[in-house]
């Protein structure tokens, strides 16, 4: 077989007909909402397969379906395991629901299956989340700063959001995270810059306006104290290769 010229053809095909694929970086968005646990946001970003831009990977219609949310299942399944969910019990639910998808008859019931393995992989992860050792208002307060890390976040607006005196907030969230709350949303804003180079085209002035850091240069410093990396060596060192790392992995 030779796959270059397939890859040509395929390509050829693709322009002429204009046929697309999901935006790289809006799956990869999808992925991290699952695997944070933020049910809200995996829905928002959750396509169904018959939508436009669905690669082609069998003639057989529902086969076509059936190989797509195999895919998606594995997929989750990883990004899982990283954000904190247990091996064993991840690769089983997803050993579950290979079968499932196996038995599926209709077209149907893949699209049915495919909504249940998202919400049922986010609401895990969500709960995985909120049985930490962090009281309700800790929680409250986290769950606020990650939906909001593109705007300017203060102590008072979390004070608000928690019916506690800032002051008060403030000793509580040191005392249980062992970091300050200005900390810990630098720490976030920078977990979300490295996905942002990682997985997107985006500039370095595009992240650290979308991230609301004062500056480039501002965004530049931080980023670098704390990943060690500029954002520019970061992207030239780890662009798209966090799956190729962990197909590495998984082999040895």
């Amino acid at each position: 077989m030779n796959i270059d010229k397939k890859l040509s053809h395929v390509e050829f095909l693709n322009r002429e007909y204009n046929v697309t694929h999901l935006a790289y970086e809006k799956e990869i968005a999808f992925y991290n909402s699952i695997k944070s646990g933020n049910i809200a946001e995996a829905k928002r970003l959750f396509e169904p397969f018959d939508c436009e831009g669905m690669g082609k990977l069998s003639d057989d219609s529902l086969r076509n379906l059936k190989y797509h949310l195999v895919i998606t299942v594995a997929f989750i399944t990883r990004y899982c395991i990283e954000g904190g969910m247990e091996m064993e019990a991840a690769y089983n639910l997803s050993d579950i629901y290979i079968r499932s998808i196996d038995r599926c008859k209709t077209e149907e019931q893949v699209n049915m299956l495919h909504k249940e393995v998202v919400e049922d992989y986010a609401q895990r992860m969500h709960l995985i989340r909120k049985n930490n050792i962090y009281p309700k208002p800790i929680i409250i307060c986290m769950d606020y700063i990650y939906d909001n890390l593109h705007t300017k976040i203060t102590l008072e607006q979390l004070a608000d959001a928690v019916s506690l005196s800032p002051s008060y907030l403030s000793k509580l969230f040191r005392k249980e995270t062992g970091t300050t709350i200005s900390s810990y949303i630098t720490a976030k804003r920078i977990e979300a810059a490295e996905n942002m180079l990682k997985f997107s085209d985006y500039s370095c002035l595009e992240i650290s306006e979308c991230l609301n850091f004062s500056s480039e240069s501002h965004f530049i410093s931080v980023f670098k104290n704390r990943t060690g990396y500029t954002p520019k060596a970061y992207r030239e060192k780890f662009f798209r290769a966090h799956w190729g790392d962990r197909v590495s992995a998984d082999k040895d």
